[in-house]
């Protein structure tokens, strides 16, 4: 496995990272909960080299901290340990509201520390920001995490470009996570090239569309539960379209030698040092098809190519419905 420093950071981690939130939360009750396989799936993460591992207190909620930590007893060297706080509320992201207020700020990193069973977070996000509270308060209360030593590194997730810049002058940013993917481009717009300015890692999350670029995924796979049947481009003929979108990518990766998906993220990782995809899975066979995307070589013909069969806006929908939207590039 490959490495990538993180951002303003001394940190080191893997160029792919493993993101944990599919084994306990979001794509339907039954086939999220087998928490066996799931500790499975970290485990032989581990042993492939991948080091980033990506959760949130939300996930669950709380009860994806609590597996993260239980499969990486006795393994916590081996770890670089991503978690978010912020949200609030139950498993509908409709019902939830966003805290950024100072004085949360600890309590939820104790809470977080206490589920995930460790003594230090290494990169904390502030999930989404708080309209209600100045990012410079927010992210004031992380750097004080920091200083008595709770956390190693801060973070901000689906920040605009603005926020980014009042954020990074408060203390300097290890990683900004968004959404980035070959049909969610629109990172490349402001928000990649600030952190490229910046020096602040880009932690793409969803690289592969929430499955819907490894090409397998059908509209009654989406069981009860599961809430992509709430997102637009995974409704009606934006499902067909984006169908369309996938079979074009697949065909290139079939000229490379490789799935659909180990060319998303290897076109991930070639948009340059900064940019660290963690695609989530719950099962071991996905993730070593995912870790070998890291071998994949992309030419600057095979880049072009790309680009020509998924340019910007190719997806058919929004990534959300319009009220998640909101909560997106603040």
């Amino acid at each position: 496995m490959h490495h990538r420093t993180l951002g303003n950071s001394t940190i080191t981690v893997s160029s792919l990272g493993l993101g944990c939130m599919s084994m306990s939360d979001s794509y339907g009750a039954d086939s999220s909960r087998d928490e066996q396989e799931s500790i499975a799936t970290i485990h032989r993460a581990l042993d492939l080299g991948i080091t980033l591992l990506d959760t949130a207190d939300i996930y669950g909620p709380h009860t994806n901290e609590e597996l993260v930590g239980r499969a990486i007893r006795g393994r916590r060297a081996e770890v670089v340990l991503a978690t978010k706080f912020g949200f609030m509320g139950g498993r509908d992201p409709k019902g939830r509201s966003v805290n950024g207020r100072p004085e949360y700020v600890r309590s939820a990193c104790e809470a977080s520390l206490k589920r995930l069973g460790v003594d230090m977070i290494d990169l904390y996000y502030l999930h989404r920001v708080d309209p209600a509270v100045p990012v410079e308060e927010t992210i004031g209360a992380m750097a004080d995490l920091l200083r008595a030593g709770k956390i190693r590194a801060i973070g901000i997730s689906e920040a605009g470009p603005e926020t980014i810049r009042r954020a990074n002058a408060v203390y300097p940013l290890a990683a900004l996570q968004s959404e980035y993917s070959l049909w969610t481009r629109e990172p490349e717009d402001a928000v990649l090239p600030v952190c490229r300015e910046l020096g602040i890692s880009f932690v793409a999350f969803s690289p592969l569309g929430r499955g819907f670029l490894t090409g397998a995924l059908k509209p009654d796979d989406l069981v009860e539960g599961d809430f992509r049947r709430g997102l637009p481009r995974f409704q009606g003929d934006n499902f067909q379209k984006n169908l369309d979108l996938v079979a074009r990518v697949r065909e290139i990766a079939r000229s490379k030698g490789c799935t659909g998906t180990q060319l998303a993220l290897a076109w991930l990782l070639a948009q340059g040092p900064e940019v660290i995809p963690i695609p989530g899975t719950k099962r071991r066979k996905y993730l070593e098809e995912n870790a070998a995307a890291a071998d994949v070589i992309l030419t600057p013909s095979d880049l072009k190519q790309i680009d020509e069969v998924a340019p910007r806006g190719a997806a058919a929908g929004e990534r959300y419905p319009a009220a998640m939207m909101a909560l997106v590039a603040r």
